[in-house]
């Protein structure tokens, strides 16, 4: 690997981790232009409503920002729940939504590092009480009030409804489904004998929140789909906390979508609430809140950011409704865990990809797919452990790329032993560069050397492992599974903290610097393997030594992210280390041994003898 090979890859690596935070700080994004749509429904045939009958209404753009979900609500709060196997859902009269989603299978927080309980696991949560419930409506006050709903149940669900006093009856009905699904319809029906001007409108989808006192929520924020690709905004871009010389402020929100948005998630690293309305919606903001503290016997890391959500919402635009005439829109939403075959079951359904949750798209997804498939697999039919699993599978990753490896193990090899004569043609052809370039060729040909086979295995292992590394952070199957000493899979296998040390680059967390096992020993296999890995022709003492060391940069990166991915990168060091070792080589002929000059044979040297 030559020099510009190394600097391409080192400048690779260094945007794939801070590539997004230097763009967002030179291109800011740019405010999107007004909208110029609205649209009015019947109930009975869902299509476009005539408005002949109601004066003409310029169209404006959603308002900059709309009524926080902070307002009291007069009388007293009722609330309904309604249960299936999947989850338990709670509806309050308090904006006439879904206020929170118990999931059964799945609790609040798993085994890690913290002190154990004795008490009664909590479930996972989504939507914490703390924040406005799904669906609730903002506006100003042609939509929105701070009268209470009235709850009744339906055959499979609950109906949220109330009339404003400017004539607009709100109707809501939520269906409860199967796979996680809440069925919504949403209705305006208007009363009054004259129309009525409804202000844009924020449609809640949801608050993204951490699970437990040591979900850090550094993957919380919002994801959104238009009908050709996703973009995500986590925690960090909120907080825009900038980059080396770069100062940040904070954003308040984040807005896009031109009538484009296919569907709006409000998510952390395992679960998501999706909305996924019939027809786009205009646009979705998504804000941060803030979120108490953890309750006295929660709270074992007191140095932790104050926890934050991130509550998303669906903008409609300001429309005109004529008296006797209704507004209708549906939106089925998902309250569950990022689980693949579920989301894919669901993404078939509505023919809407929202299995891109999972984070598996792009050309590194597809090799994610079959990763987790693959896993999921061997644990539920051959009933291998998932540590074991990811073990295995590293293992027949290894054998069908040994016979590619093993080759160019034995071509750097080779390379080696022929660099005294490679080195002699460089000094005597050095001021003449392109006879130089023909006469390398030359003799890569004769011995029958592929200067460029030393990137080909790492090229081809590329995709397994950034396959490995979305796969392993989103799956939901490792949260919380043991394998040796780690406790959870699915995050750091923390042993011990030692506190104070909070300095350290991209190692320390806030409360001190943790000792994550599998890390030094994925830095140690890397090491090793470096120190067995023949230098390149033609690269320098010191360019060689920094090679060597290189691995520590992966080191500091990987520290703390999950140990499924650093226990699949020991295994892969220790089985290319054992290759390396493995690979034996016959000596050229025409080389050099060591203590003696090397001779350039050419063919008429080669006649004489």
């Amino acid at each position: 690997m030559d020099r510009k090979t190394i600097i391409v890859v080192v400048v690779c690596f260094v945007l794939m981790f801070f590539g997004s935070t230097v763009i967002n700080k030179l291109y800011p994004p740019k405010p999107l232009p007004p909208e110029q749509a609205n649209v009015v429904t019947t109930p009975t045939t869902n299509r476009p409503a005539q408005l002949s009958t109601a004066p003409p209404v310029a169209p404006r753009a959603p308002a900059a920002t709309l009524p926080k979900p902070t307002a009291p609500y007069s009388g007293e709060e009722q609330t309904l729940v309604v249960t299936n196997a999947d989850a338990r859902y709670l509806f309050t009269s308090q904006g006439g939504g879904l206020k929170t989603i118990e999931l059964v299978h799945y609790e609040e927080s798993v085994a890690g590092h913290s002190k154990k309980s004795t008490e009664p696991k909590d479930l996972a949560m989504l939507n914490t009480p703390h924040a406005a419930p799904v669906l609730t409506v903002f506006g100003d006050g042609s939509v929105q009030d701070e009268t209470q709903f009235a709850l009744s149940r339906t055959t499979n669900g609950v109906r949220a409804e109330k009339t404003l006093t400017n004539g607009l009856r709100l109707v809501k009905d939520f269906r409860i489904g199967s796979n996680y699904l809440v069925h919504a319809t949403m209705r305006f029906e208007n009363t009054a004998s004259q129309p009525l001007i409804l202000s844009a409108q924020e449609w809640v989808v949801g608050t993204a929140t951490p699970m437990g006192p040591d979900d850090k929520g550094d993957v919380e924020g919002v994801l959104w789909y238009n009908g050709a690709k996703t973009e995500e905004k986590v925690r960090s871009w909120f907080e825009n906390k900038g980059f080396l010389f770069w100062g940040g402020v904070p954003y308040p929100e984040f807005r896009a979508g031109q009538s484009n948005v296919v569907w709006a998630a409000a998510h952390n690293q395992f679960f998501a609430l999706v909305a996924m309305p019939a027809t786009p919606a205009l646009q979705l903001v998504s804000r941060p809140i803030d979120l108490p503290r953890p309750h006295e016997g929660q709270t074992s890391f007191t140095n932790n950011p104050a926890p934050k959500g991130f509550q998303t919402a669906l903008v409609y635009p300001e429309v005109t409704l004529p008296a006797g005439q209704s507004l209708e829109r549906e939106i089925n939403f998902y309250a569950g865990p990022k689980e693949y075959r579920t989301l894919s079951r669901i993404a078939a359904q509505f023919n809407n990809n929202v299995d891109l949750i999972m984070g598996f798209g792009g050309f590194f997804g597809f090799f994610s797919k079959v990763l987790l498939l693959a896993m999921n697999w061997l644990h539920h039919t051959l009933l291998i452990p998932y540590g074991w699993a990811i073990i295995v599978i590293t293992v027949i990753m290894k054998v069908v790329f040994w016979p590619i490896t093993r080759a160019q193990t034995r071509t750097s090899r080779r390379m080696s032993a022929l660099q005294p004569e490679m080195k002699a043609l460089q000094a005597k052809y050095k001021d003449e560069p392109l006879k130089m370039q023909k006469k390398m060729s030359e003799f890569w040909k004769e011995h029958k050397i592929n200067p460029m086979s030393g990137c080909l295995p790492m090229l081809l292992q590329m995709p397994i492992f950034f396959g490995f590394f979305f796969m392993i952070r989103t799956a939901i199957e490792l949260r919380g599974v043991s394998f040796l000493w780690v406790k959870d899979l699915a995050k750091p296998d923390t042993l011990a903290i030692i506190p104070g040390l909070n300095f350290i680059p991209f190692i320390s967390t806030p409360e001190g610097l943790p000792i994550n096992l599998l890390p030094i020993f994925m830095g140690i296999t890397m090491l090793w393997q470096a120190r067995l890995t023949p230098a390149s022709p033609g690269m320098d003492p010191a360019q060689a030594k920094m090679m060597k060391y290189l691995p520590a940069i992966f080191i500091l990166f990987l520290y703390n992210y999950s140990a499924g991915l650093a226990l699949y990168w020991t295994v892969q060091n220790l089985l290319s280390v054992m290759q390396t070792k493995l690979t034996k080589i016959d000596a050229p002929a025409g080389r050099a041994t060591p203590g003696q000059t090397a001779t350039i044979l050419t063919p008429a040297s080669k006649k004489k003898k």
